[in-house]
């Protein structure tokens, strides 16, 4: 009885290798079949845009200095703090500069004096000149040292205004209303403006009206044009999406590590203060913008219908088209309308494109259905491919007899 067992057991697994090869072996009843994909005609946007990356400033920045060395003895804002025109915000130690004015107010009135005595001496050897008492050597010397003393004192004068002046210096005041930015002093700091004059404090005019310094691409900067819209975000505020406009396209090419880049203003209106000097900005310029137009995808435009494919689908009536599309004319091109069962060629005229979707100015109805392209499915389960030109791709699924080369 196992013998007999055995016996049967391996009949049945000879009958299923058999069985197996013949499934593997045999050609598959797989068939394809084949359907146009469509889209319809829609009212739509096309817009373009330019990205880059900026830093968010006050559109008036100014740095408030002193011309005069000292050291700081007092300062009356700090970080943050709102100022006026006008208002002081520090003093240097004045005993220096106020000694010096009052050594040039004495050498002013020690030079008046002299002024004085050589005047009267002019005016006593010109009566004895005029009567021919005197030498005229005499008299050409006390008139060089009359002129000399009245140089002296004017020299003084000079002196005096300098001194009061750098004593003035020592108060720094604001240029402007607005927001002290940043403070670089500290009281008991000794400033140097020997060379160059040290920056004290920096003040921002007006917050609330803030700009975006964009660095543009080489490749982007031609479509960049002052009027502009602009949207744009910052990382301390992800959630949030401000508006501006392009304000200024800035002549100046800067090149980093063979980079170039322009420099393109935009003005940012910062009502609620949420936009702070620094900030990293990321920016889109658009430089095409048109709504509610009629709107095509762009593999509408590369749709060419090969006839040999088309006719395995049933019931699909091609019409010729009627007029040959000029090469020359780039606006006006040739596209096929899917009606029902019928494909007809319909020439229509471009306008602008996104990459995606381009414009129709003429020629389509919103609602009508354009072809974009071949679906070539198989009834098994591989997904569909489709052909935009109405060819195969290798990587599709061959019609039958698809791969036979003509004699």
């Amino acid at each position: 009885m196992n013998k007999k067992l055995k016996k049967y057991l391996i009949v049945a697994a000879v009958i299923i290798v058999i069985l197996a090869l013949v499934f593997l072996l045999l050609p598959s009843s797989k068939k394809s079949t084949i359907s146009l994909s469509t889209a319809k005609v829609e009212i739509g946007n096309i817009t373009t845009a330019v990205t880059a990356t900026g830093t968010v400033e006050p559109i008036t920045l100014v740095e408030v200095g002193t011309q005069v060395s000292g050291v700081i003895s007092k300062i009356y804002v700090d970080y943050n703090s709102e100022v006026k025109a006008g208002q002081v915000l520090a003093e240097l130690d004045k005993r220096l500069l106020s000694s010096e004015l009052e050594n040039a107010n004495a050498t002013l009135q020690s030079r008046q004096v002299e002024l004085d005595l050589q005047e009267k001496n002019y005016n006593r050897q010109k009566g004895l000149w005029e009567k021919q008492a005197i030498s005229k050597v005499d008299w050409e010397n006390a008139e060089t040292t009359y002129k000399t003393a009245q140089l002296a004192v004017t020299s003084s004068k000079a002196a005096v205004l300098k001194a009061q002046t750098n004593l003035g210096y020592a108060t720094i005041t604001s240029t402007i209303d607005g927001v002290v930015v940043s403070r670089a002093v500290e009281e008991g700091q000794t400033v140097a403006a020997s060379f160059s004059t040290p920056t004290l404090f920096t003040i921002a005019n007006d917050l609330t009206k803030m700009r975006v310094i964009a660095n543009v691409d080489e490749a982007d900067i031609g479509g960049v044009k002052e009027g502009q819209r602009v949207t744009f975000t910052v990382d301390a505020f992800p959630e949030d999406e401000f508006n501006g406009k392009v304000v200024q396209v800035r002549l100046e090419a800067t090149t980093t590590s063979n980079v170039v880049t322009y420099e393109v203003v935009i003005d940012a209106p910062n009502p609620d203060l949420k936009l702070k000097p620094g900030l990293t900005a990321n920016v889109n310029i658009y430089t095409l913008e048109e709504n509610d137009v009629l709107v095509i995808p762009t593999k509408a435009m590369r749709f060419n219908p090969d006839p040999e494919i088309l006719k395995q689908i049933e019931g699909l009536q091609i019409e010729q088209s009627q007029q040959a599309p000029d090469p020359n004319n780039k606006l006006k091109r040739t596209i096929w309308i899917k009606s029902g069962n019928t494909l007809s060629p319909k020439s229509v005229t471009l306008g602008a494109n996104d990459g995606v979707h381009i414009a129709v100015t003429a020629g389509l109805n919103g609602g009508e259905e354009v072809v974009t392209g071949i679906v070539q499915q198989s009834n098994g389960n591989e997904p569909p491919a489709e052909s935009s030109n109405g060819e195969s791709s290798p990587f599709m699924p061959q019609r039958p007899g698809g791969n036979n080369k003509k004699k």
